[in-house]
Formats: C-alpha cells, structure tokens, sequence
C-alpha cells in the first residue's frame, strides 16, 4: 500500500508573477502563518529558498521564468496543505487564446 502523503510533497504551479516576486510572496506568506506553520527563511539563492518551520520542518520553493511563465515547485512533507494554499494565492497565467479573446 502506498502512502497517500508521498504524492503530495512536490507541488508545482505556473504564474505571472516574477521569479523573485513569488521568492518574496512566499517569505512573507510563511511568516504570516499562525502557530505550528509559521516558516520562516533559512537558505536563498537568486530562484530557490528553503523555510524552516515548527520542529524543523523544511519547505523548498524554486521559481524559474521563461517567456513570460514562472515555473514554481514546491516540496514540504508536513506542510502540504500550507504549500497548496501559498500556491492557490499567486495569479494564474494568462492564456493566449483569452487574452486574445478579450482584445477582440
């Protein structure tokens, strides 16, 4: 029988917002979280960090753009429904069969 929990560490989510912005909207996420999920930063680099929260817990996130779309994953055994909320909070992108409808 496999663990449920072990399809859900890795969550990946594609947005509008910059690489960095989605870096500072996760720090910030995370320290605003109430209690046992508050994260906060350990690690950085210029497209990843690694939080740290209530006994140790460590959730990643990487962002990288291409041609307009940030890539986003992120990994966090405990914290998954945390991660899934931070992921639902950054704007989608924007197709081009939409924008191109909305332009008509």
């Amino acid at each position: 029988m496999r663990h449920h929990q072990s399809g859900r560490t890795l969550q990946q989510h594609q947005t509008s917002l910059p690489a960095a912005d989605v870096l500072g909207a996760a720090r910030d996420f995370f320290a605003q979280q109430s209690g046992i999920y508050a994260a906060f930063v350990e690690r950085q680099g210029p497209n990843w960090m690694s939080l740290r929260g209530q006994g140790g817990e460590e959730i990643v996130i990487a962002a990288s753009a291409e041609g307009g779309i940030t890539a986003v994953n992120a990994s966090s055994y405990m914290f998954d429904a945390q991660v899934a909320q931070f992921l639902s909070t950054l704007p989608p992108v924007a197709h081009a069969a939409s924008a191109a409808g909305a332009a008509s």
